[in-house]
């Protein structure tokens, strides 16, 4: 038995049943070990201490950092290449706070883009992208977001609130968090009535999220130490498929 496509077989399985999954980082750990594997990671976590501040936020915030790159896909396999950088741009459907601009943040590293962790990811969730929604060309953004939190000062990593993003998957993994309590992923049914509630607690723990189906949000943050500056890394990729054929993969 091939235990990684086994273990990717029984997580599309259950994002299917429930339109989400949170996996605990020993599974998730094995999950990337079959799409490529770890070896950099300890670098690829790193590259979050190099963040730009995200100028664009409308409550005045200014406790969130990000890069942001898109890559593309073709249907039927092939390489994931990573394509020009561009703006990433949301509807106020989706995002009423700060939707309906494009927002041109500053791209992610190239060597970063390049990793093998980074590729690892990439690949497993378009495996499961393709498990679930076959026959489609990916159009795939990837996200570095550091929230940061100080006393006084709280930071929110969703402050639209429970929203889609507009896309159809969501995999939002965690790289790690310092000095920082609360930060508890919810995910609700359309209809507001809430289907999940957890805590991204160590690296590699991640979530799971059918967009077409559930909303997901997570609480504010605050420092476990008031007298330090806290904050929480994640690793958010989005893939939405293209309508037109290949242009994904070009």
């Amino acid at each position: 038995m091939n235990v990684g496509t086994d273990a990717t077989a029984g997580l599309a399985g259950t994002l299917r049943r429930d339109g989400f999954a949170l996996v605990r980082a020993p599974d998730m750990r094995a999950l990337l070990e079959a799409h490529g594997g770890l070896e950099d990671w300890a670098r690829f976590a790193a590259s979050w201490d190099d963040l730009g501040l995200d100028t664009y936020m409308a409550d005045g915030g200014r406790y969130r950092k990000r890069r942001h790159a898109v890559f593309g896909a073709a249907r039927g396999g092939g390489p994931i290449r990573r394509l020009p950088h561009q703006p990433h741009y949301q509807s106020r459907d989706y995002n009423p706070l700060n939707g309906g601009i494009e927002r041109w943040f500053d791209p992610v590293a190239a060597e970063v883009g390049e990793s093998r962790s980074m590729r690892s990811i990439l690949a497993l969730c378009r495996d499961l992208a393709d498990r679930l929604t076959p026959g489609q060309s990916w159009h795939i953004e990837c996200h570095q977001f550091r929230i940061e939190a100080r006393a006084g000062r709280e930071g929110r990593p969703t402050p639209e609130g429970s929203h889609r993003d507009g896309v159809d998957h969501v995999l939002v993994l965690l790289i790690g968090r310092d000095n920082m309590r609360e930060g508890v992923t919810t995910v609700a049914a359309p209809d507001g009535r809430e289907l999940g509630s957890f805590t991204l607690a160590q690296p590699l723990d991640a979530a799971l999220v059918d967009d077409l189906r559930v909303l997901h949000g997570v609480t504010p943050i605050t420092p476990e130490d008031p007298a330090r500056p806290g904050h929480r890394d994640v690793l958010v990729v989005t893939f939405r498929h293209e309508a037109g054929g290949d242009e994904a993969g070009r």
